[in-house]
């Protein structure tokens, strides 16, 4: 029994930056850009929650 069986799997990105691209089709790159999208939203959201949640902090300490 190997010491990490009880581990799961780890899971390959959709996109590594800097990855070569000359192997994939035009298909595969699209929905990389879609994933790649949908990630940057993600982040805004995320942002865009910080920043709201910090002004209201700011707001009720004053």
């Amino acid at each position: 029994m190997a010491i990490f069986d009880d581990m799961p799997p780890t899971r390959k990105p959709v996109h590594e930056i800097g990855a070569d691209l000359a192997l994939l089709s035009t298909d595969e790159l699209r929905q990389r850009i879609d994933a790649l999208r949908s990630e940057i939203a993600r982040l805004e959201e995320e942002i865009e929650m910080k920043t709201s949640s910090k002004a209201a902090a700011e707001r009720f300490f004053r």
